[in-house]
């Protein structure tokens, strides 16, 4: 892949959610990353597995999920392009709380936890970003928290679509269906529902 390229994206990326960082650090993360791109249900890390590495989406969809007592499969989020998955080891996690599959053909740059950390520490800006890294993450757990605890079904649903439309278009439905805390015959009947009112 063609770093200069990758910075540029990287820069957009960025850019796009409104944070600021230079090209030379972008560069310095690029030549610390390896590239690579993942098909369409691939498993990424397995629950348990170390989470030394993490690992940012520069094309595709991932999705990360939980196995419960009965062997059923609860989805806990979605990494889309520019944002991280395989991220555990970011948040102080020795071991991977989650299963993590690309649900599409997905190009991954992925580095070190710990050799990003120490540059986090060495560059202002760099830390500046993760700061708001995790004040993104902490927002979106309180408004999930929000959702379950305020919203009924139907008001989870419209919000989701609006966070993430290509998603909806894209994805099976009973992945979003377990994300949303519903059955997917209720979100079947949601989105029926819905599009009965729209018309």
């Amino acid at each position: 892949m063609d770093k200069k390229q990758i910075v540029s994206q990287l820069m957009s990326m960025a850019k796009q959610h409104k944070i600021e960082i230079s090209p030379d650090t972008l560069g310095k993360i690029v030549n610390m990353s390896v590239f690579h791109v993942a098909e369409k249900g691939k498993c990424l890390k397995h629950i348990g597995d170390e989470t030394q590495n993490a690992g940012l989406v520069l094309s595709g969809i991932v999705r990360c999920f939980y196995i419960d007592e009965n062997g059923n499969d609860i989805t806990r989020g979605f990494a889309i392009t520019g944002t991280l998955c395989m991220d555990e080891g970011m948040f102080g996690y020795s071991e991977s709380l989650t299963e993590w599959e690309t649900l599409e053909e997905t190009t991954l740059m992925v580095f070190s936890v710990e050799q990003i950390k120490k540059l986090i520490y060495e560059d202002d800006l760099l830390k500046n970003a993760y700061i708001t890294l995790l004040e993104n993450a902490l927002r979106y757990k309180i408004y999930r928290e929000n959702g379950f605890l305020v919203e009924n079904a139907t008001e989870r649903y419209v919000h989701f679509r609006k966070l993430y439309p290509e998603i909806c278009t894209s994805v099976k439905q009973q992945y979003i269906a377990t994300y949303l805390g519903i059955a997917p015959e209720s979100l079947s009947r949601i989105r029926r529902n819905m599009k009965e009112t729209e018309k």
